[in-house]
């Protein structure tokens, strides 16, 4: 049995430049930003924008002219989206584990990956028995609540680049994502179920689930996650029944096309149950476009989660 959500079909918006979007925090730092250029071996230098997610052989394709997401209520079944733009979604009801999920295209991060630089950094944290600095605390607050890419450029390399997010995440139990090479931790390579078990890690997951980061840390950056900038609120969100959400979303053209990746990751609150979503997507014609279609694919993929017993 399937369940359909509209996607609007929308056109005519040009390209908004990249770069670190919403105001800006008091004290922001002052680091050089993350430059995206796609080189040959899949990894990225040089330029100012990051690419697309890769198209899998098996992914789904979102944006058609039918306009329609339809999800799977058996558990574990894909969310079957059809038409135009790659995209994947996966999604877990905390409690009774009920999941929903379509789609193993592996993506370019863009800013979600802001969440993992500062779950490796508590995570290092952790290990050498210390809190976080006020100048770590500064950059972390710009970089989830106003997804500012200085503070990411900076807490990227006090993780140690790639290494230190490939190393927190092996431990985090993600087997699908790897850094992006030098500064450029934008091109971030992942899957929406591999974020899934980040989110996890953050907001719990199965009951006696056990998380590498410990309560202080979990509720630090769920906190974070809870006061993200207006404008930069929409996403994962649009499931939820209220304001009960919290998220991280990322968004970027493409340099050779100007096609968007646009991604949304987090916790809602619907009918008075917890979800963990991420929706991922690339290929869209416009940034209001992906904005439409991880929206709509996390609202089919929560609506089927909820079905479940």
């Amino acid at each position: 049995m399937f369940f359909f959500a509209t996607v609007p079909t929308l056109s005519g918006a040009a390209p908004a430049p990249s770069g670190s979007p919403g105001p800006r925090p008091p004290r922001r730092p002052r680091d050089v930003r993350a430059p995206y250029r796609r080189r040959r071996t899949g990894r990225a230098r040089g330029g100012r924008r990051e690419r697309a997610g890769t198209r899998a052989g098996t992914a789904a394709r979102a944006g058609a002219a039918s306009g329609e997401v339809a999800v799977e209520t058996a558990s574990g079944e894909p969310v079957a989206v059809t038409g135009g733009p790659t995209v994947a979604v996966a999604a877990r009801r905390l409690g009774s584990g009920a999941s929903a999920g379509h789609g193993d295209a592996v993506f370019d991060s863009a800013s979600i990956v802001k969440v993992g630089i500062l779950a490796a950094l508590l995570l290092r944290a952790q290990d050498a028995g210390r809190r976080l600095t006020a100048r770590e605390r500064t950059y972390a607050a710009a970089m989830i609540e106003h997804s500012d890419n200085d503070a990411a450029s900076a807490l990227w390399r006090v993780i140690g680049g790639a290494d230190g997010l490939d190393a927190a995440n092996e431990r985090f139990g993600l087997t699908e994502t790897t850094g992006g090479g030098g500064p450029l931790w934008g091109l971030t390579r992942t899957t929406a179920a591999d974020q899934l078990v980040l989110l996890r890690q953050v907001f719990g997951g199965a009951r006696g689930e056990r998380s590498e980061l410990g309560e202080a840390s979990r509720t630090y950056l769920q906190g974070l996650m809870g006061r993200i900038a207006p404008g930069q609120d929409w996403g994962v969100s649009a499931a939820a029944d209220g304001s009960g959400w919290a998220l991280k979303n990322g968004w970027l053209p493409r340099g050779t096309t100007g096609l968007w990746v646009v991604n949304s990751i987090g916790r809602v609150t619907a009918g008075g149950d917890d979800y963990l979503v991420a929706a991922l997507s690339s290929g869209n014609r416009t940034k209001e476009q992906g904005i439409a279609l991880v929206e709509a694919a996390a609202r089919a993929a929560v609506s089927a989660c909820g079905r479940k017993a």
